[in-house]
């Protein structure tokens, strides 16, 4: 296949998003339970939740997760991932687990899945992997093969034409962005319009160079793993997430919700989370 319909195939099923919001942020909070008085010891102590945004977002799209997972006294720090290259977004992240005291939750949503992967190798903090309607590479693979793979996506046909920039590493790339108009229909239609519309004007944009990148070895054939399935996703078929979480023998649910899942369903995505979490010792 030539180079020019390789890329033409990220358009196509492309499927690396994740909800678009109105910042990008480092949110790092550390909540002891309500009920007591003073912070709680180290023996029970909640694990710190990490979350990993994906394409076309920024760290706000886990607003709502986060409100529910602080109101059950979970630390949380939602991630501002860069979306230039795998290898560079995954050790980041890495960075970010190293500053942070105890035992990690890791959650990801949509490419945010494959940087976690990444990012979680070999690490001893991270006790369990969330994949939140998200790509599970396996080593080898990289976001365009895994959209490849399945028939069902529709972002091709929602993206503008890329434009060509120079990334920081020097190289040439693409940034791909979702066209404004067809962002709410497409990413996420069961969000209120009028936050879906700005969720479209907020996107941050991915590059395709992080979207081609091979996956090295990932964490989650040595981590415990969950995945929440988005069964209206038109960006990763269900078909594709059903794919990738039985073969990471991933304890999975399905929530019927789009894409934005962390927006419109953030109640279901902090009880997969909570359900990882509680059996980390």
């Amino acid at each position: 296949m030539s180079k020019h319909s390789r890329y033409e195939r990220i358009r196509t099923p492309l499927a690396v998003m994740a909800t678009a919001s109105v910042a990008t942020a480092l949110i790092a909070t550390s909540v002891a339970p309500a009920s007591a008085g003073k912070a709680p010891s180290l023996q029970t102590r909640r694990p710190t939740v990490v979350l990993v945004h994906g394409a076309f977002a920024d760290s706000t799209s886990w607003n709502g997760v986060v409100k529910e997972l602080k109101r059950e006294g979970y630390p949380v720090v939602a991630a501002a991932n860069p979306l230039r290259g795998l290898s560079g977004d995954a050790a980041y992240v890495k960075e970010l687990l190293a500053g942070i005291d105890g035992p990690v939750v890791l959650a990801g949503h949509s490419y945010g899945g494959a940087v976690i992967s990444n990012a979680a190798y070999g690490s001893e903090k991270v006790k369990a992997l969330v994949y939140v309607a998200a790509f599970v590479p396996d080593e080898g693979e990289s976001a365009l093969d895994l959209a490849a793979k399945f028939e069902g996506s529709t972002l091709g046909e929602a993206l503008c034409p890329p434009v060509p920039v120079t990334l920081p590493d020097g190289s040439q790339g693409a940034d791909l962005y979702i066209d404004q108009k067809k962002f709410p229909r497409q990413f996420a239609a069961d969000v209120p319009e009028n936050t879906a519309e700005l969720m479209a004007v907020t996107q941050r944009p991915v590059t395709n160079v992080a979207l081609e990148e091979k996956s090295s070895e990932p964490a989650w054939k040595t981590t415990p793993t969950w995945a929440l399935v988005a069964t209206e996703d038109l960006n990763i078929p269900r078909e594709a997430q059903l794919f990738m979480a039985e073969r990471a023998k991933a304890h999975t649910v399905e929530v019927r919700a789009s894409h934005a899942v962390t927006v419109s369903r953030p109640n279901e995505v902090a009880q997969i989370i909570q359900e990882a979490a509680r059996t980390v010792r």
